[in-house]
């Protein structure tokens, strides 16, 4: 951002609006796992968030489909991130709910529907809500070493929030850098992922687009398809398929697909830039779809994100760092508060780089550790999900939703039990948590046993 000098502003005096046990600041995946699981366990919870509504990439940016909640044998991913999209799936129409009702991994999102879930949830948990508001800034200790509140601003105005502990859900480690927290940030030239603009088109035929792909041989993904609307120059160079098609219905069917490149999700002008750019690809690829696609040949685009999806931003320094050797070796650890089996997912950082995929076998997982959601020089704050403390690796891998839910349901958790000693971050009994997250239906493995704990 280009900088014509500063401009110095006049000493302000800002009135508190309200004292809270537990701030969640955003409302996707960890976030609203975070702020139920830090209500149901007795904390007076806020969360706030910056949208008119809940759900993060899944429907601020339509990502079109939860990830896998397992590990290809077994459900891993449990408690209350399985419980929000069970209830999503029943909150959908009746057709949905029989296609979808055994499936857990790759489930489509009905955006409209999971805002409602969303809200319903937290609502019903004693959470209470703030919506179209941005955190300005943190008020610090006198010591920097605890956020005593965040400063909020929105049409009421600026104001005051105080709290006792702060649970950083933004994806973006937003709160954490304002506090002081170190980070990395994408590779070592600060190369990051691509972003992707998602769309939903209506007025598709799903069983002519199979009939199709019976027909042609080609996949789901439509490799054969895009690799001939690239050659034919229909399509811009870069990735040869689509990432994903999430049919919510036979006629309205999620799309994830193509890249926008050399955008940073923690800078405006970027993420301006990325919803322009985004919106003439996803024209593009609509012109794409019904004139080499069988059964979209009428196809309507009825809404794109509202932003570009983002992948990756800071990943804070943690008291772990999870590393690529973690998730091969799927190492387990005595403070372990969730499982991962999602595959590392690194997209290409411009239109010529190659993609990273690197799975674990069937039925294996690696250990998420508590460790990872503290960040370096502050005692009451976590970070659950995208930018938690790991290397680019594994980033790629933990990003996902579901993950994100574990770690907020880790968060929330750890908080509320911190209130009831007046804890710090770093002194809350691990296996108590761990206790507590396996009553509340969390999953840490088939032969995990809670340590004792002078163990943990």
């Amino acid at each position: 951002m280009m900088s014509y000098g500063q401009v110095t502003l006049p000493v302000e005096s800002i009135p508190v609006s309200q004292e809270v046990d537990v701030v969640v600041i955003g409302g996707g995946a960890s976030g609203i796992a975070a702020a139920i699981s830090a209500a149901n366990n007795g904390a007076v919870t806020l969360l706030v968030e910056q949208r008119g509504y809940m759900g993060g990439m899944g429907t601020v940016s339509l990502v079109p489909a939860f990830c896998p909640f397992t590990d290809k044998e077994k459900p891993i991913i449990r408690g209350i991130g399985m419980e929000l999209m069970e209830r999503m799936k029943h909150a959908c129409n009746a057709d949905y709910r029989k296609e979808y009702e055994h499936t857990l991994d790759w489930v489509p999102i009905d955006p409209e529907v999971l805002k409602r879930v969303y809200d319903d949830a937290a609502t019903e948990s004693g959470v209470a809500l703030l919506y179209h508001t941005f955190v300005y800034d943190v008020l610090l200790s006198e010591d920097k070493k605890s956020i005593e509140g965040i400063i909020v601003v929105n049409k009421t105005g600026r104001s005051f929030i105080r709290c006792r502990y702060v649970i950083d859900a933004t994806g973006d480690a937003d709160i954490a850098a304002m506090a002081g927290v170190p980070f990395q940030k994408g590779d070592e030239q600060g190369e990051l992922q691509p972003g992707s603009m998602c769309y939903l088109l209506a007025n598709v035929d799903r069983s002519k687009f199979h009939r199709f792909l019976e027909e042609t041989g080609d996949t789901g993904q439509l490799h054969k398809t895009v690799e001939r609307a690239i050659t034919d120059g229909a399509l811009p160079e870069g990735r040869k398929s689509i990432s994903g098609l999430a049919w919510v219905n036979d006629y309205l069917v999620g799309v994830n697909f193509g890249h926008v490149f050399g955008i940073d999700g923690t800078k405006a002008e970027d993420l301006t830039r990325g919803a322009i750019e985004g919106r003439r690809l996803a024209e593009r690829q609509l012109q794409f779809f019904r004139a080499y696609v069988p059964g979209f040949e009428k196809a309507h685009l009825v809404a794109s994100g509202e932003q570009v999806g983002i992948r990756e931003t800071r990943r804070i320094q943690g008291d772990y760092v999870l590393t690529g050797d973690d998730f091969m070796e799927a190492r387990s650890f005595p403070d372990d508060i969730a499982r991962n089996a999602y595959y590392i997912d690194i997209h290409l950082a411009n239109s010529k780089g190659n993609m990273t995929f690197t799975h674990l076998p069937p039925g294996q997982s690696h250990g998420v550790p508590y460790r990872v959601l503290l960040p370096v020089g502050i005692d009451n704050l976590w970070v659950p999900g995208r930018a938690a403390s790991s290397d680019r690796a594994v980033q790629g891998s933990l990003r996902v939703m579901p993950n994100c839910f574990a770690m907020g349901q880790a968060s929330g958790t750890a908080a509320a039990l911190a209130l009831r000693t007046s804890a710090k971050s770093r002194d809350v009994s691990v296996p108590q948590l761990q206790q507590l997250l396996l009553e509340q239906h969390a999953w840490l493995g088939e032969d995990f046993t809670v340590p004792a704990a002078d163990e943990a």
